[in-house]
């Protein structure tokens, strides 16, 4: 990323289609089409794992697996294991603009089903038993976690019978035995999901778009991860959490964050060499072109929480992995282009571990006019080359928001700092300040080349409803977008 380039965040759900979430079908391909035409090299998503409790991408129930809900439909019935009339009138959600995933939930998978038993009748079988081969290492255990879930009406692997909970052989082989074309069920959706996945992805480079995607630092304490795979974490003899993962209290927030993830036992994963470290990023850097780690900071140091805390006061720091652990991953994977969220409460250990690993950080446009302080890293004139700005991030709120939400003070230094009158365009010469700046890597995100407001935002930080359910309205991607965006791209040197 040492060229001066430019790129999109928009997640695949946000895509619009006629089935209540975005996916990997034709608008996905039209949206790869329009970034070209626009000037852009780079598309942003967020982790596209299958979501679980509070439909967030960083709760996924495998940070190996792909969400079922990105197959496409359309391209299911074209390939032949599908009717119109099996999905096209079913009820996905009434607002075009939001998913509505308890809808989604309900309707998506009664579909797929469908399409499994006809692909077992007329499908390429071989490709699918090629592909549960290649992947078994982690595909098996996910398929047999999903299947027990399902049995358990969809409740938490720690409240599943002893049996299942403490991963008794026989107690599994002999429900994997009964329950096989479920689990042949699970492991066909990862095929589909992939291949649809690829298809899409070598379009997109074929005309030179990269792919930057997302990788959570934590994995969801309801996963298959953490329940075939316990040794990795912090817990006691009983499988319990001694502690979660969080971040303290600040202005922001005087509780704290309380995320509620199992944080890692990295003595045993140190002696393991990382193995599982290595896989996840092998896995990644062969589904993304670059790949943003979430919470870098937490890998300096990190902050735990006792657990059956109600809130995140009475947490503590601990020493994280640092360089030990890139070492072994620069190793590993030399050639994987890594961007490091080092964003939160950052130390002087943080700092040096971004130095030591030379990945590109984060900047945030929206943190540097909220405070009086010329030495505010995120102001323009103190960014690095060797960084990657954002106006804002899916955390944050859009720039329309963000601007109501300024004190009269602050308001008046960023327009003066951008040297435009209360009446200007403010969306416009924020975004024109963001490319403009030396990072050589910026990337906006959708609602903000549309100036789109509040209810747009996908996420918002300590809350747990109401995000990750934006959604473009369809045509607005427009041809005039792209060549204003393709405009401001080459006037700042990103083309």
């Amino acid at each position: 990323m040492n060229e001066r380039k430019t790129g999109v965040l928009l997640h695949i759900s946000s895509l619009p289609s006629p089935y209540g979430i975005g996916t990997f079908g034709r608008s996905a391909y039209e949206f790869v089409d329009f970034l070209v035409s626009a000037g852009q090299t780079y598309w942003q998503l967020l982790p596209l794992g299958p979501t679980s409790y509070g439909d967030s991408p960083y709760q996924a129930f495998s940070t190996f697996a792909g969400n079922p809900y990105f197959i496409d439909l359309d391209f299911l019935n074209i390939d032949g294991f599908l009717e119109k009339e099996d999905f096209e009138n079913l009820d996905w959600g009434t607002n075009p603009m939001y998913v509505d995933y308890a809808h989604i939930y309900e309707n998506r998978f009664a579909v797929l089903r469908k399409v499994y038993k006809n692909f077992l009748k007329k499908g390429n079988v071989a490709a699918l038993d090629e592909y549960c081969e290649a992947n078994k290492d982690w595909l098996e255990g996910y398929a047999l976690f999903m299947s027990l879930k399902d049995a358990h009406g969809g409740k938490s692997w720690r409240e599943w019978e002893t049996p299942y909970y403490s991963r008794d052989e026989k107690a599994l082989a002999e429900f994997s035995e009964k329950h096989s074309d479920e689990l042949g069920f699970w492991k066909f959706l990862q095929y589909e999901f992939n291949r649809q996945w690829f298809n899409l992805k070598n379009y997109a480079n074929e005309r030179g778009i990269k792919i930057i995607g997302d990788l959570p630092i934590y994995v969801s304490d309801d996963s298959s991860d953490v329940w075939a795979n316990p040794e990795l974490f912090d817990f006691d003899e009983e499988r319990r959490p001694r502690c979660v993962a969080g971040c303290p209290p600040d202005a922001f927030s005087v509780d704290g964050q309380l995320w509620g993830n199992p944080v890692y036992n990295w003595e045993y994963n140190k002696e393991t060499g990382y193995e599982w470290w290595i896989e996840r990023l092998t896995a990644c850097s062969r589904i993304y072109d670059i790949l943003r780690i979430d919470h870098f900071r937490g890998f300096a140091g990190y902050y735990c929480i006792p657990y059956g805390e109600p809130t995140a006061r009475n947490g503590e720091w601990k020493k994280g992995p640092g360089m030990d652990l890139f070492s072994v991953v620069k190793n590993a994977l030399p050639d994987c282009p890594i961007i490091a969220e080092d964003l939160g409460f950052l130390t002087d250990d943080v700092r040096q571990l971004l130095k030591d690993c030379g990945f590109p950080g984060m900047k945030i446009l929206q943190f540097a006019f909220g405070a009086d302080d010329d030495a505010n890293d995120s102001l323009p004139h103190n960014l690095l080359k060797h960084s990657v700005c954002y106006p804002g991030t899916h955390d944050n709120p859009t720039v329309a928001e963000w601007k109501e939400t300024l004190s009269e003070k602050d308001l008046a230094y960023c327009l003066d700092y951008m040297n435009i009158d209360k009446n200007a365009d403010f969306g416009d010469a924020f975004l024109r300040t963001a490319l403009g700046t030396v990072a050589n890597t910026c990337v906006i995100a959708m609602q903000d080349w549309l100036g789109l407001g509040k209810y747009t935002r996908m996420n918002t930080p300590s809350t747990s409803s109401g995000n990750w359910q934006w959604r473009l309205k369809k045509g607005e991607f427009t041809a005039e977008l792209a060549e204003r965006m393709h405009k401001l791209a080459k006037l700042y040197g990103r083309i």
